[in-house]
């Protein structure tokens, strides 16, 4: 029985990394993991989604959004969530190369 390695399922499923259907499926990923860490810190806070947005000056239905779809979040939103619930968060930027 031939096993498959989770790279070559990726691969399979999205196309090889770099691909526009991968770099899609892996940002869609990041933010998934960012709401739902955005959540479990709230969570461990014991705020509700009310209490979180007056910290920070919107109402509780931008941050129900924010955690259930943070397509269109913004830095300055990321940014005051985060210090309201005393986080931060860590941004590496990496230059492609351009091509000739």
């Amino acid at each position: 029985m031939k096993t498959t390695t989770l790279d070559e399922l990726m691969d399979k499923t999205y196309g090889a990394v770099g691909t526009p259907i991968r770099d899609k499926f892996e940002q869609e990923l990041k933010m998934e993991l960012l709401r739902e860490e955005i959540k479990k810190l709230r969570k461990e806070k014991n705020l509700t989604q009310e209490q979180l947005g007056k910290m920070i000056g919107v109402q509780r239905a931008h941050i129900s959004k924010l955690e259930n779809n943070a397509k269109n979040i913004t830095i300055g939103t990321l940014m005051k969530v985060l210090n309201a619930l005393n986080a931060q968060i860590n941004f590496t930027i990496n230059r492609r190369e351009q091509l000739a």
